[in-house]
């Protein structure tokens, strides 16, 4: 590619993607913008092929945290009637040992609001399908929450089939916020291949493992559904060579 040519486009990208972004990109291949373009390419292909993956264990953590809670509750539309249930327990209001601030944890009851509002904005029949449907990833994993853990008496662990000796809610939640956190990340186009200014996918990596591991414990079947999109370590092993 012509050099002249190179840098008209090169300045093109900058404006476009902003001169503060792709410092830390310039910074990272040693101020070399071919390689820059290249790795924040790269950046994206690997944040690509993480969507398939985090889909699929947000579906299947949804499902199977919405089985788990329905018989607990007996009832399929728990999740609409428990907003005078647990979510309103008044042990989830307290006070700061060291502020002294009263807090309330209704972040449960006000997700399920702002999905009845959504669907009331746009006419559509607010069912518990459709609410549970309008969850977050972070409705989930919240319900992994040391309040709501112990208000629902444990239950949202049995949708894991195996754990390992010690391993329990703390664990569980620290994954799933890992994976939360990765998720909003990659949506809104940060970078994922950097540690400081240098190149490095270690906590990238630490994700997958996450997610792969919170997969098996729900089912190892489900390995198998995901064996041909799961392009994570071959994308990130391109991306390092650059």
């Amino acid at each position: 590619m012509n050099d002249k040519i190179y840098r008209v486009e090169f300045g093109k990208f900058k404006r476009y993607f902003s001169t503060s972004r792709v410092n830390r990109y310039l910074i990272a291949t040693g101020n070399s913008t071919e390689k820059t373009v290249k790795l924040y390419k790269a950046n994206l292909k690997v944040a690509q092929v993480f969507h398939p993956l985090v889909c699929i264990l947000e579906v299947v953590l949804r499902n199977t945290l919405n089985n788990v809670l329905t018989s607990h509750f007996d009832d399929p539309n728990w999740i609409i009637n428990q907003k005078t249930g647990f979510m309103s327990d008044p042990t989830l209001r307290f006070t700061h040992k060291q502020t002294g601030q009263v807090i309330t944890n209704d972040f449960l009851k006000r997700e399920i609001a702002k999905a009845e509002k959504r669907l009331q904005n746009t006419r559509t029949l607010i069912t518990s399908g459709k609410i549970i449907a309008e969850q977050t990833f972070g409705f989930w994993s919240d319900l992994f929450e040391v309040h709501h853990y112990r208000l629902l008496k444990g239950k949202p662990i049995q949708i894991f089939q195996t754990l390992p000796s010690g391993y329990g809610r703390k664990d569980i939640k620290d994954e799933l916020d890992k994976v939360r956190i990765f998720r909003n990340r990659i949506n809104h186009n940060e970078p994922v291949c950097f540690n400081g200014n240098v190149i490095d996918f270690t906590e990238t990596l630490a994700v997958y493992n996450s997610i792969i591991n919170l997969l098996e414990l729900i089912d190892p079947e489900l390995l198998k559904l995901i064996s041909n999109l799961d392009m994570v370590q071959e994308t990130i092993d391109k991306a390092q060579s650059i």
